[in-house]
């Protein structure tokens, strides 16, 4: 072996946030005496952060802020909900759960997360507890969902290779437990646990609470995904460690390893940006959860504990070198990677529609609309939903890119599943244009309060307005990514857009071009700060000349850089070249 490179962790004071990991005792801090603060429907801001640890984040309807203020009312505190599910997969038991956990404490409607998970919103503070509570008894947790730890473990839903999905959501599962918390702080804070007075202490001896993480757990979030080509719906590319299955003669033989991927980045500043997962080589199956859990403690002792902007997996990897981070990696695993092996993605969408499986299953894929499970006039998704539960006898998975697939349906079953769909107006999705089906936006406003500008709520009126001008240029049915965010944290992945939009303010954004369809290739700064008038302005002509001299099988992305509109960017330290 080459000899070993050797670095130190980065120096400079911890932030404010290591400081309060440092003391919260292992995620407790004073959560229980301010939940249980009736003056106040919210929290203090440390045990707000702290809160993410354990699945919440703390927001206001700002639709009503200016109005409350006016009152002399403090904001309108709520809470949105995140639950862990591996791979997206739940029964139809849990669904029936959240479907009445949303009418009772919440909004009423369910999101579907572009990480396979589901979001309450609208939960107050008053009800926190209870909705935990009734949330775990469902076998569910929102324990690691949010915080400086390892996310929701992503995979692909593989509704036409059944055998392959059953292996890589095994995965998934065994991922995210390995890599949870393990501090007793959430089952004593939510579910009544026994309380443990000194948690590092136990009969005067001492205990590690947290042999992955340590007491001050990741310098930032960490994000997991399973990719099974020719699919890469999860952005594989997009994690900070991937897992590219890789199949022979119908078996799964084991995994190329990719990392350093992130999407997150900050408006003006160019020390941040978004990057792209290296293939580093290949695993067998049986050494998955040893290379995570030694991918984690590099980050946990490499990672930027000063400046959290800088803190992401994706710097460490780029501060130090991808050959540093390799022969680290070995050191830790006592063991060699194998040289990566042959794959080739096509695409990062979902197949909409009634798939039969290998096993002889039918799968449907319904496109959901910005991920918002909801009823309206017309189109009572959610009560659709909630009584195809009631029969389904298979399982529901929530997909990467914000749908939903009926799976594991019995031919008898689909007849019955058909019925309810017509019954409250439900079509498969294959009726919306190619474009819609394609697009993803993040919450934004009114309830995120990163958010700059509308995504959820502003981008299907603007593929209302872009729809007329792919129809007349014959396009109707030509898949383009785009995606829409409030702001550049990149919840719906918008560097890897075909076309996306960022939000700069209200009713700005930048506008991004030339991405890889199949998500190998982030997207390039075109326009600044531009509203809807621009927008179509700027598509439309670029959108027409793509339509008249693309070549055979090109995709708007690739045609957008061989065109001369942006550069490819292949990496992300070039992104803001």
């Amino acid at each position: 072996m080459a000899k070993k490179l050797k670095v130190q962790p980065i120096g400079g004071p911890p932030s404010d946030v290591e400081q309060l990991k440092d003391e919260s005792n292992y995620l407790r801090g004073s959560l229980v005496e301010s939940l249980s603060n009736r003056i106040t429907g919210g929290l203090p801001e440390l045990d707000n952060r702290l809160l993410k640890f354990h699945g919440s984040y703390m927001q206001d309807d700002r639709d009503y802020r200016n109005e409350r203020e006016k009152q002399k009312l403090e904001p309108y505190f709520q809470f949105m909900l995140r639950i862990v599910t591996p791979g997206g997969v739940s029964t139809p038991e849990q669904w029936l759960v959240m479907d009445e956990l949303a009418e009772k404490y919440g909004t009423g409607s369910l999101r579907v997360t572009t990480r396979q998970a589901f979001q309450l919103h609208g939960v107050l503070k008053w009800n926190l507890k209870k909705t935990i509570q009734e949330i775990n008894e469902a076998l569910l947790t929102t324990l690691a969902a949010c915080g400086d730890v390892s996310r929701n473990v992503m995979c692909n839903p593989n509704p036409y290779q059944s055998d392959i999905h059953n292996e890589v959501f095994y995965w998934s599962q065994q991922l995210t437990t390995h890599l949870a918390p393990k501090t007793p702080a959430y089952h004593e804070i939510w579910l009544d646990g026994e309380k443990v007075v000194d948690s590092s202490e136990q009969n005067g001896a001492a205990v590690e609470v947290e042999p992955i993480y340590g007491h001050v757990y990741l310098p930032r979030k960490f994000k997991i995904g399973i990719a099974v080509p020719p699919s890469n719906d999860v952005d594989v590319y997009s994690q900070d460690l991937g897992y590219i299955a890789i199949v022979e003669n119908g078996k799964l033989v084991g995994f190329n390893v990719c990392v350093g991927g992130g999407m997150g980045m900050t408006h003006g500043d160019t020390a941040t940006y978004p990057q792209l997962a290296r293939v580093i080589g290949f695993i067998t199956p049986d050494q998955v959860l040893d290379v995570a859990e030694k991918t984690v403690t590099i980050q946990r002792d490499y990672g930027n504990r000063s400046v959290r902007k800088n803190a992401r997996f994706k710097y460490t990897v780029d501060r130090h070198g991808l050959e540093w981070f390799v022969e680290e990696l070995h050191d830790r695993l006592g063991w060699e990677l194998q040289p990566a092996r042959e794959f080739h993605f096509e695409n990062t969408g979902d197949r909409y529609g009634w798939i039969k499986g290998k096993d002889g299953k039918w799968n449907l894929t319904l496109y959901v609309q910005s991920g918002r499970i909801v009823d309206i006039e017309g189109y009572k998704l959610k009560t659709a939903l909630r009584e195809i539960a009631k029969i389904h006898t298979g399982d529901f998975r929530l997909t990467a890119n914000q749908n939903l697939i009926i799976a594991n349906v019995s031919s008898q079953k689909k007849t019955k599943i058909v019925a309810l769909l017509k019954e409250y107006g439900i079509e498969e999705g294959t009726q919306y244009s190619a474009l819609r089906r394609s697009a993803l936006s993040c919450v934004a406003l009114p309830t995120c309060g990163l958010a700059m500008a509308e995504a959820e709520r502003y981008l299907p009126s603007l593929i209302d307005k872009l729809e007329p001008v792919m129809e007349q240029a014959g396009l109707r049915d030509e898949e383009i990514t785009i995606r829409m965010t409030g702001c550049p944290n990149g919840c719906a992945r918008p560097a890897l857009g075909e076309i996306a939009f960022i939000g700069k303010s209200p009713g700005k954004y930048n506008m991004y071009m030339g991405a890889g369809f199949s998500g190998d290739r982030l997207s390039k700064l075109y326009l600044e700060n531009i509203g809807e008038e621009e927008i179509i302005g700027t598509l439309t002509p670029i959108i027409n000349r793509y339509a008249a001299e693309r070549v055979s099988g090109e995709h708007f992305g690739d045609f957008v850089i061989r065109a001369g509109y942006v550069k490819a960017v292949t990496d992300g330290t070039n992104f803001h070249d």
